[in-house]
């Protein structure tokens, strides 16, 4: 015998404590139609993503064209197609966009897609819609087209998740026929359904409910099962008008197992010792119009098979049996659905239907004036209607959502916490650097004066010029200090001494405080010293060149990189940062997380596309769009707010590439956390708030309390408005800035690592 295309064993699939698929074992041949049937929730999608690679199996095993799902998946893609339930092609592309895509997925040269493309037009009849957008499609022609690319590539086993499931009767009809003739061709067809004329269409049928292979075999077979043809009973065909009306009498009937209504006629499965004559006499009904023995139909087998499997399930049967036919039973694993049929179950109790005699008056009692005065007041209810049902069905969606519970309840009072500990608009400890050319002890009781002020903080002592300039230019220190060297000489003779505060007047808020500060500092000192001094000698404490009585200190302010003190120079390159981070941030998150809303990007996990390929192919564009978005902000920063450049913008440009990477990075790790678009926004909201708050766009981050201070370093943004504000305002080159860089760069390799694992090319399930 040939080894079987197919092949499951004993292959299981539990998400939690839910078992969707439970031991499930059947083998398909080549050039079959292997129909799995089963009710919605019954486990059919589980075995077909198990079967792809793209869903790992809880237990049990399986092989694809002699490949193992769990150690050959991605040796399996490229051989087989997948048309998954829901439409799952891009509908923003056309008919032949979408045939394209895939064909270059999977690999195709210009050449040989351009034939398989026509072969596969002229098979669906796709010729005449080339340029029509996927979206824009009826329901059947969409299913051709997801037919036409699962084929593109010539796949030898084609998986179609309930390939007909929402079109009309008319397409249902020729999408079939595209099957049979691929069939033709020696393609294994394995398709899931529950509509059983398509399941008499099926080389070999296999019916799961509740998770377990109920039973496997050929349509013929199936019909012979003695559970379907009980020994003593016979099926029959009755014609009887408005038959709708005797149903509930027939099935009260003790001879009668089974009664169901087909159209015009009652299907009566009943024991043989009477005939339907003679029940129709004892129920004193019309006669029957037309009367047949039929033979048992998929539905019966079905139905019979499905109801036998409840009944041991309610006694408590071992699961673990199997009647000699090999039919698998099973307690119930998931959630029992109702077979999938518009046809009524058998032996389902409904209430007796009332039977009036068309002689018989029709006579309006006072509960139908009741009914039809209600009917009235609905009519005329006004605008408040249903609110109290529309409340109510909102609030059980909230309760349901935990993301957005704690999103609404748990995310704000925690922001309250953090952003009212670590805003602070009181300028104090701004970093200083002292350039000491005096070194003698007057000049260092002014040092101690400055940081007694509790404005500035001493962060460091230089002794040259170059590491002077330096400090400011890297952002270390906003402010610097310049003591002259004949500072305590000029005091001791009576001589007005010059000293030089350089601020950096980037950030206008801490600017001005710096400079107030000092020159408050520089008047009080000199009022102490001209008070001692005037008090001992009775002179004036100090004069200036020309001779005149003046202050001893003279306190000069200069305002480095932004001497009006303009705002827009501080906040306007903080906000390309933030920009860029919003832009790359909230497009990859939400395209990705879209994708998977519509079911396209499981179309991707099954095709051979690389995880590489995927994610670049997926970041790539977004990337190219947010570094136009940079750039585009760097044109009105320059030409409208008349902030210029001072540094390298060669290096501005690396450094904003290297940045992207981080917040497109970050993208991609929330859209691997949501699960909609909904749970996307609300990630990341969560990330851009501390972005703007806590990176020092806004607010100076010395002033936080250190453990908020330390959160900052953990914030990408963070690192790259200082690179920003360090070579637009400050000139500031590599070696200034690579602490900042350092720190973007552990940041992005982070974030990308952890995204990268994260986004794994198969269901999470």
């Amino acid at each position: 015998m040939n080894q079987p295309i197919i092949d499951a064993r004993s292959l299981s699939r539990s998400f939690g404590s839910l078992v969707a698929v439970q031991d499930v074992c059947f083998q398909v041949q080549q050039g079959s139609i292997f129909g799995l049937l089963g009710p919605n929730g019954s486990g059919k999608s589980t075995i077909i993503r198990m079967l792809l690679g793209i869903l790992p199996p809880s237990g049990g095993d399986a092989s694809v064209l002699g490949l193992d799902i769990r150690k050959d998946a991605e040796r399996i893609k490229p051989r087989v197609g997948y048309m998954s339930q829901q439409f799952s092609l891009y509908s923003d592309l056309s008919v032949q966009e979408n045939l394209d895509f895939y064909g270059r997925i999977y690999g195709l040269d210009r050449t040989r897609l351009a034939d398989r493309r026509e072969e596969v037009l002229g098979l669906t009849g796709l010729g005449n819609r080339l340029p029509q957008l996927a979206g824009t499609l009826s329901g059947g022609w969409k299913q051709r087209l997801a037919l036409a690319c699962s084929l593109i590539h010539e796949p030898e086993v084609l998986f179609l998740d309930e390939p007909t499931a929402g079109i009309d009767p008319v397409a249902r009809r020729h999408l079939w026929d595209l099957l049979f003739e691929l069939s033709g061709r020696g393609v294994t067809l394995f398709v899931t359904t529950h509509y059983m004329d398509e399941a008499e269409r099926c080389s070999e049928v296999g019916y799961i409910y509740q998770s377990r292979l109920l039973v496997l075999g050929k349509p013929h077979q199936l019909k012979q099962l003695p559970e379907v043809n009980p020994a003593g009973t016979q099926r029959y065909e009755i014609r009887l008008p408005s038959p709708a009306k005797y149903l509930a009498a027939l099935r009260q009937v003790p001879e009668i197992h089974d009664a169901t209504l087909f159209g015009e006629t009652i299907h009566l499965l009943m024991d043989q010792s009477r005939s339907p004559e003679q029940i129709l006499d004892q129920l004193d009904l019309p006669p029957s119009e037309d009367t047949r023995e039929i033979a048992p139909s998929l539905e019966d087998v079905f139905v019979t098979l499905t109801s036998n499997a409840e009944k041991r399930n309610a006694e408590g049967v071992n699961p673990d049996e199997k009647s000699d036919h090999a039919v698998q039973t099973a307690t119930v694993a998931v959630l029992a659905d109702r077979p999938v049929d518009d046809k009524p179950v058998a032996n389902a109790a409904k209430p007796p239907i009332h039977q009036q005699s068309s002689s018989e008056p029709i006579r309006t009692t006072s509960s139908d004036m009741i009914s039809a005065t209600g009917n009235q007041a609905r009519i005329h209810r006004g605008t408040w209607t249903g609110l109290g049902a529309v409340l109510i069905k909102e609030l059980v969606h909230i309760r349901r959502q935990p993301t957005t519970l704690f999103f609404m309840l748990v995310i704000p009072a925690m922001q309250t916490i953090i952003f009212g500990y670590a805003i602070d608009t009181q300028i104090e400890n701004i970093p200083t650097v002292v350039f000491n050319m005096d070194g003698r002890q007057m000049s260092r009781e002014l040092t101690a004066a400055f940081e007694n002020t509790r404005r500035f903080q001493i962060d460091g002592h230089v002794w040259d010029e170059d590491s002077f300039q330096r400090s400011l230019s890297s952002g270390r220190a906003k402010v610097g200090i310049r003591i002259p060297p004949n500072y305590t000489d000029q005091l001791l003779r009576g001589e007005q001494t010059k000293l030089q505060v350089l601020i950096d007047g980037s950030d206008s808020q801490v600017a001005t405080t710096a400079q107030s500060t000092a020159q408050l500092l520089g008047l009080n000192l000199s009022i102490q010293m001209a008070t001692a001094k005037g008090e001992a000698l009775q002179l004036a404490p100090a004069r200036n060149a020309s001779g005149q009585s003046t202050l001893p200190i003279e306190v000069r302010t200069r305002m480095l990189y932004n001497p009006d003190l303009d705002s827009s120079h501080f906040f306007v390159p903080g906000l390309v940062g933030i920009i860029l981070q919003l832009v790359t941030l909230f497009l990859t998150s939400f395209a990705v997380v879209r994708e998977r809303e519509l079911g396209t990007l499981e179309q991707l996990f099954v095709t051979p596309v690389g995880r590489t390929g995927l994610l670049l192919g997926k970041l790539l564009p977004y990337a190219m769009v947010g570094f136009v978005s940079f750039l585009t902000v760097l044109v009105v920063m320059i030409y409208v707010f008349q902030v210029n450049i001072r540094g390298s913008i060669t290096l501005l440009l690396t450094l904003s590439m290297l940045f992207m990477l981080c917040s497109l990075a970050l993208g991609l790790l929330v859209s691997t956390i949501s699960k909609t678009q909904l749970e996307a926004f609300q990630f990341a909201f969560v990330i851009m708030l501390p972005s703007v708050l806590l990176s020092g766009f806004v607010f100076p981050r010395s002033e936080m309390p250190l453990p908020i201070y330390l959160v900052t370093f953990l914030i990408p943004v963070t690192y790259y408005i200082e690179i920003l504000r360090g070579v637009v305002l400050r000139g500031a080159d590599l070696s200034d800035l690579m602490p900042w860089v350092l720190g973007l760069t552990i940041c992005g390799v982070v974030v990308l690592s952890l995204s990268v694992s994260r986004f794994q090319k198969r269901l999470s399930g």
